[in-house]
């Protein structure tokens, strides 16, 4: 039996001149009752997904009810999900007017030959699943992120939940999802739903990123943690190595990696990066700013 392990991010949007006190008591929040979850014996899939749902729902974060309108006015959502044990992925791109995109993107792996769904496809796929919709969107969305990195003029924006998971079986699993950052082109997709760039899970690693999009993909940002992991280095070493390859492009954010073992690792490169773990002994930790 492994010692389970996991670690969530609300993104690394953070700037010091913001007060974070209620996303860290949020993600303790979270982290606990995933503990509470894992000790029970819930897989890493469920426990990734139910962790980044927590996250959708407070709408403190740039994912789920915490989205911002694009250029048009309208709330495109991204979401990916990928379980390490089967290989399995599941992903939705500009999906509109449903509450909590991780869940569509668990039926699409669970309920489709498919891997991702975009745009008209994801929201009739989600409707036919009978998934929660939101029916007021100016009620409903809390345009999470004001004064981060996420909204102009931060130039390319960013915002992103996710979560990476060890389990008792030794199960790996990761989930990863935004909501639409301020100002953002209609239709634009970024890393988020897209498994490599933004979200991966092997029996090696698990990895979520958050960041400015682009530079993730044009990286294969989480495969290649993994994929280091994998060569022999350590957890922290091949995910520093992504993140210092993305800031010699001239991009910023962070990434969160789990390795087998339960080795935790989350390099940033922009200001802060908001990030809540559970240890293999059981210990928590939150932080925003600190390494």
């Amino acid at each position: 039996m492994a010692k389970p392990a996991l670690i969530l991010h609300g993104g690394a949007g953070a700037r010091r001149e913001r007060n974070y006190d209620a996303e860290v008591v949020h993600m303790r929040e979270v982290v606990e009752a995933m503990k509470a979850r894992l000790d029970a014996g819930a897989s890493a899939l469920d426990v990734a997904v139910e962790t980044v749902v927590m996250l959708e729902d407070s709408g403190l974060y740039v994912a789920g009810r915490g989205a911002s309108p694009n250029l048009a006015g309208d709330y495109e959502l991204d979401a990916s999900l990928m379980d390490g044990a089967s290989g399995k992925a599941g992903a939705v791109a500009a999906l509109q007017g449903f509450r909590n995109p991780v869940v569509a993107a668990r039926a699409v792996m669970d309920r489709t030959p498919h891997v991702m769904l975009a745009g008209n496809g994801a929201a009739r796929f989600a409707a036919e699943q009978d998934l929660a919709r939101v029916e007021a969107p100016e009620a409903w969305y809390t345009r999470a992120g004001q004064g981060e990195d996420n909204h102009p003029p931060s130039g390319l924006s960013h915002g992103t939940v996710g979560c990476c998971v060890l389990d008792s079986q030794g199960r790996l699993a990761a989930a990863t999802s935004t909501a639409g950052v301020f100002g953002k082109m209609p239709g634009r997709v970024g890393d988020t739903p897209i498994p490599a760039a933004g979200t991966w899970a092997d029996e090696h690693a698990a990895v979520s990123c958050t960041g400015q999009g682009e530079y993730f993909i044009r990286v294969a940002a989480a495969a290649r943690t993994a994929f280091g992991v994998a060569a022999g280095q350590s957890v922290n070493e091949a995910s520093q190595a992504v993140i210092d390859r993305i800031g010699a492009l001239g991009g910023d954010g962070g990434l969160i990696a789990l390795d087998r073992h339960g080795n935790i690792a989350q390099p940033y490169n922009s200001q802060g990066m908001k990030r809540a773990w559970l240890a293999t002994d059981g210990g928590i930790g939150v932080e925003v700013f600190g390494r």
